[in-house]
């Protein structure tokens, strides 16, 4: 039966204080398996992708756990899928008003995350930052690590810089350094955010950094125990296994959490036996349930949150959102990816990787106009199925 309630983040909540059940023999070799097609409803479910979320875009964001957002639009597609009511405004807003801000994070990639979660997330990953110099150690050789840190501090709080002005700074006092090894260990080091206009929708505006806490004018909190960024990842992104959430945060050793946490969690197979964690009162809606077609942005993190992705991706899709470094923006229908998609000046190109069925056709038609509607109000546009990747 489809499971309405509680929401994802309920769930989370309830997880985290419920009274640890009686445990059980067997594990994983008695655990019910879940199919791709439950593993799609139950994760389109958590990712507001189900049924478009009555949620303000702060507390999408917050529930998400960050957006990806290698260029300034994505997260504004993100949220424009997912959230109904929503204006792109709302969290250009947001973002002005330093809410949220854009910083590297999540596997060393760029994200809009809230300003409690950019305070609280970096110092999680923040092993995997170091982790990241060790790539660079040539470049940095005769660098004393604090000493950079405290300087790029220092530039960045004094006023904004963008990456050409940090590197030209550190070489200047490492001249010997590589620059760009040296502009990247100031990335690593510290939380360094892009201040506005970069980021808002409708403007434009270069990349300029200075740190998480000068800009929120807050100090960075301890990183939060594992446990409870795993009770949020479930909510979120769940069922999922231990390394399902490695490969989503970027960071290894997260068994121990898990394990501290089986008590309050449920536990399931995929198909291949591998074994997967959920909250217990996660929606986990029936296979059947309809999924209505979704326009998602180029590096969602629903295609990206997962070791094993064919929850979303059917066999023989792997690597079709993208070609080399170029990712595609993506069109799911049924729930499952189905094909890519770009806006033009006037029109609205949609290719699908395989035949589309009448009312499938129509139904991608129907989201396509809401969200151009959405995005650009007033604007006009055509819609048409054509070619997007370039062979």
């Amino acid at each position: 039966m489809t499971q309405t309630s509680p929401t994802p983040r309920e769930a989370a909540e309830r997880a985290a204080t419920a009274p640890a059940p009686r445990k059980t023999a067997g594990r994983t070799a008695t655990a019910p398996v879940l199919h791709p097609r439950a593993l799609n409803r139950a994760t389109l479910a958590r990712q507001l992708l189900l049924h478009r979320s009555p949620l303000s875009a702060g507390a999408a964001v917050s529930h998400l756990l960050g957006l990806q957002t290698q260029n300034v639009q994505p997260p504004y597609y993100a949220l424009a899928a997912r959230l109904e009511g929503f204006a792109p405004e709302h969290l250009s807003r947001l973002m002005a008003d330093r809410e949220v801000v854009r910083v590297v994070s999540l596997r060393s990639t760029l994200h809009t995350h809230t300003a409690d979660d950019c305070l609280s997330l970096r110092p999680l990953v923040q092993p995997a930052r170091d982790r990241e110099l060790r790539l660079f150690r040539e470049g940095l050789a005769g660098v004393d690590p604090d000493r950079l840190t405290a300087l790029a501090r220092d530039l960045v709080e004094a006023e904004p810089r963008t990456m050409k002005e940090l590197r030209e700074a550190l070489a200047a006092e490492w001249p010997h350094a590589d620059p760009r090894a040296l502009a990247i260990a100031a990335r690593c080091r510290l939380p360094l955010v892009q201040v506005t206009p970069r980021g808002l929708w409708g403007r434009s505006g270069q990349v300029a950094l200075t740190t998480a806490e000068h800009w929120l004018g807050r100090t960075a909190r301890p990183a939060p125990a594992p446990e409870e960024i795993v009770l949020r990842y479930l909510a979120a992104f769940g069922p999922a296994s231990v390394k399902d959430m490695q490969t989503w945060a970027g960071l290894t050793r997260l068994r121990d959490a898990f394990e501290h946490l089986r008590p309050r969690l449920v536990t399931f197979r995929d198909r291949s036996g591998v074994e997967l964690f959920d909250l217990p009162d996660a929606p986990r809606p029936d296979p059947d349930t309809p999924a209505p077609p979704r326009f998602l942005p180029e590096y969602d993190n629903l295609l990206l949150s997962h070791a094993d992705r064919t929850r979303i991706v059917p066999p023989g899709l792997q690597g079709r959102s993208r070609q080399g470094n170029q990712a595609y923006r993506t069109l799911l229908v049924d729930g499952f990816l189905a094909g890519v998609w770009k806006p033009g000046d006037d029109a609205l190109v949609i290719e699908p990787f395989g035949t589309l069925t009448r009312a499938q056709r129509l139904d991608v038609i129907a989201e396509g106009e809401r969200m151009l509607t959405v995005m650009y109000p007033g604007a006009g546009h055509d819609i048409r199925f054509g070619t997007v990747v370039r062979r």
